[in-house]
């Protein structure tokens, strides 16, 4: 079976360039922020090539352990529970520079947002007056404003565009301000599951994954056996929920950035809302497109060789993947006439006996559509089609190789009740 089916694609958090605001108007943000304990220090650069000026940034109170520097700016917070205190945490490797320059949005704006200049981890937490701490990973939606700044360097005016516009002159302060934790869906930010092909339609009991910021206050979390209720999958993961047309959906990762869930049975065909839930808040509804079926072949892009995808195939009661090259750490052979493969979906509707969203399959299912499988345009014969037995919302089909041609980029095609898959995709084959 293969490692890679349902799960997750975790996203490496705030290693790209994030907005980070500072701005006079706040936004109608959850919680609100008190004047920080530290000081946050911006050290101009100068302009960069777009006119934009460039500054270092001074992170709160840091500390090096030998092994990382981590740096905080902290201070009271309202709005949130009980309220309580705040702590804006940067960890990075080594004891060298602040790993983030702040870049005005237009030449000597005080808009400005933050860009990576090596790899750092973000955490906000909110500490709770005798109450939890909740963390979330985002800068996305935290807005500050200078608490009576000071300057030097002569800067033409003590604003953040204009230090950064100067070379070494400085703006430093305490910050007050606003921070924002409720999830926010990402435009086409709901997909049907990336390593089957992908589509912004979605469909009943498959899978999809959910883009965008502050989706989970951990930062990464797989479901496991003690989450199941006997077969029964979870329908929360570390206080994460997710409905889809307004029914509760079954999550089997979650990330600040990722959220993976199957999609419950009987949901309505036509435009439906996704919303997801956290200790944070809940999403604006993101509308998704349903279909009765969204079929998909497993192909990730670990499978594309050469510029051709390559389906996903073993060789039946093996571990022996259908490939035409040798891989690292697995067993690969071209497959032949004759050969029983199986290959694996999402997404291609109800079976008999009915198995609902998230259970674990227990007994032999058949695929109540019509399903064809052809090799080389040649029709296969399919033994078995129907929910892989102890896995959930895995579809899984055994197919007899043809007696086509060698190649080792035949076209394999399916149709399913007529209508045909939409993937391109190869597979191997000897004579």
């Amino acid at each position: 079976m293969p490692t890679f089916t349902l799960k997750k694609t975790t996203m490496k958090l705030l290693l790209t360039p994030i907005l980070l605001f500072v701005v006079a108007d706040q936004a109608n943000a959850v919680v609100t922020l008190g004047q920080s304990t530290q000081n946050f220090v911006l050290t101009g650069i100068g302009a960069n090539s777009s006119g934009q000026g460039v500054s270092k940034m001074g992170w709160g109170t840091c500390t090096y352990d030998g092994t990382n520097t981590t740096c905080t700016l902290s201070g009271p917070f309202t709005g949130f529970g009980k309220g309580g205190t705040y702590s804006f945490v940067v960890v990075y490797p080594g004891n060298g520079e602040f790993p983030l320059n702040a870049v005005s949005q237009s030449p000597g704006n005080d808009r400005f947002f933050a860009q990576a200049t090596g790899p750092f981890s973000f955490t906000i937490t909110l500490a709770e007056n005798g109450g939890p701490s909740t963390s979330f990973y985002s800068f996305a939606n935290f807005n500050f404003v200078y608490a009576n700044a000071t300057c030097t360097g002569n800067p033409p005016s003590c604003g953040v565009g204009q230090v950064g516009l100067t070379p070494n002159a400085t703006i430093s302060g305490h910050i007050t301000g606003a921070f924002d934790p409720t999830p926010v869906i990402s435009p086409n930010g709901v997909i049907n599951a990336s390593n089957y092909g992908g589509s912004f339609n979605i469909a009943p009991a498959t899978w999809i994954e959910i883009y965008g910021v502050n989706l989970a206050t951990t930062p990464s979390r797989t479901w496991s056996g003690t989450d199941f209720n006997g077969i029964q999958a979870p329908t929360t993961l570390a206080g994460t929920t997710v409905t889809v047309g307004g029914k509760p959906a079954y999550v089997d990762y979650v990330s600040p950035g990722q959220v993976n869930v199957q999609v419950p049975s009987g949901v309505p065909s036509g435009p439906q809302q996704v919303l997801v839930t956290t200790a944070g808040g809940t999403s604006v509804a993101f509308n998704v497109n349903v279909n009765s079926a969204q079929p998909g072949l497993l192909a990730p892009l670990a499978f594309s060789i050469q510029g051709k995808q390559y389906v996903v195939a073993l060789f039946s009661n093996t571990l022996t993947y259908v490939l035409p090259i040798a891989v690292a750490g697995v067993s690969t052979a071209r497959a032949k006439p004759g050969d029983s493969i199986t290959l694996y979906g999402i997404g291609f509707g109800t079976v008999t006996p009915d198995i609902p969203a998230g259970q674990i399959v227990q007994p032999t299912n058949a695929l109540q559509s019509d399903l064809k499988i052809s090799l080389g345009g040649v029709q296969a014969n399919i033994t078995y089609a129907g929910l892989a037995p102890n896995y959930v919302g895995l579809y899984q089909f055994n197919v007899v190789v043809p007696n086509i041609p060698a190649s080792d980029s035949v076209p394999l095609t399916f149709s399913l009740g007529g209508v045909n898959g939409t993937q391109n995709l190869v597979i191997s084959i000897a004579q």
